[in-house]
């Protein structure tokens, strides 16, 4: 008694668990068994043979439907499977592509490293020395001139020049001892040239272009009662140098400029800064005096023999800095500095 109840537990269960069309198809399945039952009981063998009959067909379009929705649950598993291992390639492709973007931005910022220590490691080693000797140069040039200078206002930064560079300047002039100094752009070179002519009562006249800048020398000028020192503002135009056209200082407003001692050519400050001393000879260089000297920008100087050859500037010589002085064949002077 107690399995029975066991068992009619479990099968009410189980019909509990099952769908609404599965509880149907028994219902049906029983209602046919009972046909049967009763059928072969009264008598009735070809009722119950019919019964049967419909029974099993029952049973095979079960099987059939059931075997064709086992076919489409197999198919969509299987396209699952795709789709799962679609977007499996695809995140490895991703993940794939990801770590290799880190490890070449990884190589990158080991390259830069690389060359940040090794940057580093020069300006510690030879770099260093090499910046704290060029140091030493130029504040022993500041030292020399102030020695040489006594100034009575404030000096201006050098601005484009280091002291070494001014330090050339002003032993040139002081050496030459020039009684016309013309300077070809004005800056702070031209307060330190006042002082260094003023010793010897050379005149300096300084020529620019820039308005602004000659107002501005003008007034460091003035502060330094340097009177004597006269800057011109003088205008651009065209000029034929050697065939082709360049834009340079006007050549009229250069009248009265004669006998010139030294002629000093910034190429940082003047016109036809890409060659700056074949214009300035061009139009100055009948007008120098046979002992002249012209100082010009080192760089300028490596084609000097070329651009000064005819009016007889072939000895060059080294000054402090960045200047080369070009003067008429002479005994070799001493090199400063």
């Amino acid at each position: 008694m107690t399995r029975l109840l066991r068992l009619a537990h479990a099968v009410v269960r189980r019909v509990g668990e099952v769908s609404r069309r599965q509880l149907a198809g028994l219902v049906i399945g029983l209602l046919v068994a009972t046909g049967v039952a009763i059928a072969s009981a009264a008598g009735q063998a070809a009722v119950a043979t019919c019964l049967l009959a419909l029974m099993l067909a029952a049973v095979l379009a079960g099987v059939v439907h059931l075997s064709r929705r086992l076919a489409r649950v197999n198919r969509s598993n299987q396209e699952t499977v795709r789709e799962l291992r679609g977007a499996i390639d695809q995140l490895q492709r991703r993940v794939i592509a990801a770590v290799e973007k880190e490890r070449l931005a990884a190589g990158d910022r080991h390259q830069e490293l690389t060359e940040v220590m090794a940057r580093a490691e020069r300006l510690t080693g030879r770099g260093a020395e090499l910046l704290l000797r060029e140091q030493s140069r130029e504040i022993e040039a500041m030292f020399q001139l102030f020695r040489a200078v006594s100034p009575r206002a404030p000096m201006p930064a050098g601005g484009g020049l280091h002291p070494r560079d001014l330090l050339g300047l002003v032993h040139i002039a002081r050496e030459r001892r020039p009684d016309l100094t013309v300077a070809l752009g004005c800056g702070a070179s031209t307060v330190w040239l006042g002082y260094a002519l003023a010793v010897c009562g050379g005149r300096l006249v300084a020529v620019d272009h820039d308005e602004d800048r000659v107002v501005r020398v003008r007034a460091r000028l003035a502060e330094h009662g340097l009177t004597t020192v006269e800057v011109r503002h003088v205008p651009l135009a065209e000029l034929v140098v050697d065939g082709r056209t360049v834009d340079w200082y006007d050549v009229d407003a250069l009248d009265g400029l004669a006998d010139i001692d030294l002629l000093l050519v910034d190429g940082t400050l003047t016109p036809a800064a890409a060659d700056p001393l074949a214009p300035a000879l061009h139009v100055l260089g009948r007008r120098l005096t046979p002992a002249a000297v012209v100082v010009v920008d080192d760089e300028p100087a490596r084609v000097a023999p070329r651009q000064g050859g005819g009016f007889g500037l072939t000895t060059r010589r080294r000054l402090a800095g960045r200047w080369t002085a070009l003067t008429h064949p002479r005994p070799a002077a001493s090199t400063i500095g």
